[in-house]
């Protein structure tokens, strides 16, 4: 009786009593009880990621491990608490996430070509994009009788090699040079490896003439998306028609490059990638449709549920529009979405909610873990995201309300929240961008407020008009009506892709301040109280850690022949000035340069003879030379010892002698191979590779070990 009863007594953590704490979780988590679930596909995602993160199986069972001990450690907490539930459903999903991934690469990925080779092979088309934008055709093969390459290959065919007759189904024959899919050129560009894996490619490479069709099968054709595109090019010509094919079938491939970079810079890009705006205006319209049809008639108006019949019409015509367009992640998403919209009106329940937005996400993530690295997947539902947080948001809702007002003042009253809404998507789109494109838009909301409209009620609509009256003959005012539409929206776009200060640039940013603002902005999304806006911390620290980004002095390709470095008035110069378009656009993107590439031999600092080329790179109080070879041609050994002394970085797509022996750094065929492109940040004496030491992933050959040179500090480099 003289101790403290137990049954009281309280744990103090540096003089905070626990049950407080505990009491003051539970009473939060009691008033943001409907918005719980919604964090659902946030754990299941946070595992996917972190089997992407994390380097191989030992650190993937770690993760799981960790997931099981976060579960056990729930166990702890009082029974029945909702912190309790949501740490063990936290862990649960979390390690599922992660299995689910791990399994469906081992079941179903396909793993890259060892090494690059020339083949002569024999394959059945299984899918084919016609490109006239880039002059050429991509094909996607399933070899025949070569058990040496991977189950499917995709080749490039050019157009003037291109035989007649080619469509899915069809053998051909050819001569290819065959490569595993590429990586990431330099640290920070596209992984074009990762997503073939996940596709099933295992190889690429370009078809070389002659190419001979074996076999036509006897439904052989060009199919109803092909002839499609093909039908509505030859009602609308140029960007215009290249852009009204997208829309009905999905096919990108003949939009000018110019037009693509134009909407891209605008914030219009969305519109060129099939979702929800598409499939909401489809279904929509055939609901509309529908339910005016059958109304003309009073029986069944009288007697029969019109709406549900509109709404099971829309279904269908929504699953349609996604099997056409290829079922790509945007579109099924965007399907799913609708399907389960139209499912709510059904039951008479008000569907438009966050609820259904995290449905589709678990639907996505459980069928297609690996969107949840891509930017579709993350830019698609994070837009959704904010669109349907904006609408629940009381004062919001109120602005847009409908209400007895003049017409003007109600479409500047709509006006003004298709703004809003634009801005703030533009807005928790920007780190998404900046991340994995390196750039944003800065007025896509401005340029969103002609295109959506203009998109929505006069492109689509008077699109699928004339493809109607096409039946008959009679679709040419609606197809120049369409003509001039997507003409207006190619000059919005250009005019916002040309005005000051349209895009912000970044280089390559790190994971850890994509991370910051994206779990900082969820918390401040899915939860309504007041502890919301907590989020806001991580989301400022890693906004500060991207604009703290330096950017690289020093970038070096995989393959060693392209290597471009920063100039003193911040432009920059490449080492081979006849590179390809593929090439520079990396090596810009990724260090957030918007210009054009001088060539070395055109800059002061630099002295190039045709094997060689020496250049000076001052930052701060410090002169660094660097050593590049241009030339396959052999240097003698005593010249290139003693060049390679007097620099302090070289550079070679060859493997270079031991006597090459420069004053810090010497990247080389035998390095780069480890390693992969590199990027180097002078000042800060740092360099990141593409691949990370002991990376298992198996879209890429893991290095075997790591150059001493992978992380060094330049103050401790010796002048």
């Amino acid at each position: 009786m003289a101790f403290e009863p137990r049954q009281t007594s309280t744990k103090r953590w540096g003089g905070l009593s626990f049950s407080v704490l505990f009491s003051v979780i539970e009473r939060w988590l009691e008033k943001e009880r409907e918005h719980i679930a919604l964090w659902a596909p946030v754990a299941l995602g946070g595992g996917i990621a972190a089997w992407f993160l994390l380097p191989g199986p030992f650190a993937w069972m770690g993760w799981c491990f960790l997931c099981a001990a976060l579960i056990v450690a729930a166990g702890l907490i009082p029974a029945g608490s909702r912190l309790r539930m949501m740490l063990a459903a936290t862990g649960f999903l979390a390690s599922i996430g992660c299995l689910i991934i791990w399994g469906k690469a081992v079941a179903f990925g396909e793993p890259p070509l060892a090494r690059a080779a020339f083949v002569q092979m024999t394959g059945r088309i299984t899918h084919i994009e016609p490109l006239p934008a880039q002059g050429s055709t991509r094909l996607v093969l399933t070899p025949l009788e070569r058990p040496d390459l991977p189950a499917q290959v995709r080749v490039n065919i050019a157009d003037a090699d291109q035989p007649e007759g080619l469509a899915e189904g069809v053998i051909i024959a050819f001569r290819a040079r065959m490569m595993p899919p590429a990586p990431p050129a330099v640290p920070g560009a596209y992984d074009f490896a990762q997503r073939a894996f996940f596709m099933g490619i295992g190889a690429t490479g370009k078809a070389l003439p002659p190419i001979k069709i074996v076999e036509t099968p006897a439904d052989g054709g060009p199919s109803l998306r092909q002839r499609l595109s093909t039908h509505i090019q030859a009602r609308v010509a140029g960007g215009p028609g290249a852009i009204a094919a997208t829309l009905a079938t999905g096919d990108r491939g003949a939009i000018p490059e110019n037009n693509a970079e134009a909407m891209r810079r605008s914030g219009l890009a969305h519109l060129l990638s099939i979702s929800g705006l598409h499939v909401t205006a489809l279904i929509g319209a055939v609901i509309f449709l529908i339910l005016r049809l059958l109304a003309l008639s009073s029986r069944l108006a009288l007697r029969w549920p019109l709406l549900l019949l509109s709404a099971a019409g829309g279904a269908a015509a929504g699953i349609g529009y996604t099997l056409l367009t290829g079922s790509d992640v945007p579109t099924v998403r965007s399907c799913v979405a609708a399907l389960l919209v139209l499912g709510g009106l059904a039951l008479g329940r008000d569907s438009l909610t966050l609820r259904l937005v995290a449905a589709g996400a678990l639907f996505i993530l459980l069928l297609w873990p690996e969107s949840v690295a891509g930017p579709s997947f993350q830019m698609s539902f994070t837009a959704v995201t904010v669109i349907v947080a904006l609408g629940e948001h009381p004062r919001f809702r109120a602005l847009v309300s409908a209400r007895e007002e003049r017409m003007p003042i109600r479409f500047l009253r709509h006006l003004l929240g298709l703004f809003l809404t634009g801005l703030a998507i533009e807005i928790a789109l920007m780190p998404i961008a900046l991340f994995h494109f390196h750039q944003a838009g800065m007025l896509g909301a401005i340029a969103n407020l002609i295109a959506i409209p203009l998109t929505t009620f006069i492109i689509m609509p008077f699109e699928a008009l004339a493809l109607f009256l096409d039946l008959a003959g009679l679709g040419f005012p609606a197809w120049w009506i369409v003509e001039k539409a997507l003409a207006l929206l190619l000059i919005v776009a250009q005019a916002v892709a040309a005005s000051p200060g349209a895009v912000a640039l970044t280089p390559a940013t790190s994971p850890m301040a994509f991370g910051l603002t994206v779990a900082g902005g969820l918390w401040c999304l899915l939860w309504r109280s007041r502890a919301r806006w907590i989020g806001l911390l991580p989301v400022l620290a890693g906004a500060a850690m991207i604009a703290m980004t330096p950017k690289p002095d020093i970038m070096v390709t995989g393959d060693g022949r392209h290597v471009a470095i920063r100039l003193p008035d911040g432009g920059m110069a490449i080492l081979r000035d006849k590179a390809g378009d593929y090439v520079r656009d990396a090596l810009s993107e990724s260090a957030g340069y918007d210009g054009d590439l001088a060539a070395f031999a055109d800059i002061p600092a630099a002295r190039c003879s045709r094997d060689l080329c020496n250049v000076d790179i001052v930052r701060g109080e410090r002169r660094w030379r660097m050593l590049a070879t241009r030339s396959f041609d052999l240097v003698p050994a005593s010249q290139l010892a003693r060049d390679c002394a007097a620099a302090d970085v070289v550079v070679s797509e060859r493997r270079l002698p031991r006597t090459c022996n420069p004053r810090w750094l010497k990247i080389d065929r035998s390095m780069l191979r480890r390693t992969g492109g590199v990027a180097i940040y002078l000042r800060q004496g740092v360099i990141k590779t593409v691949k990370r030491k002991g990376d298992a992933h198996p879209w890429m050959t893991p290095p075997s070990h790591f150059s001493q040179y992978s992380r060094q500090k330049a103050g401790n480099i010796a002048p």
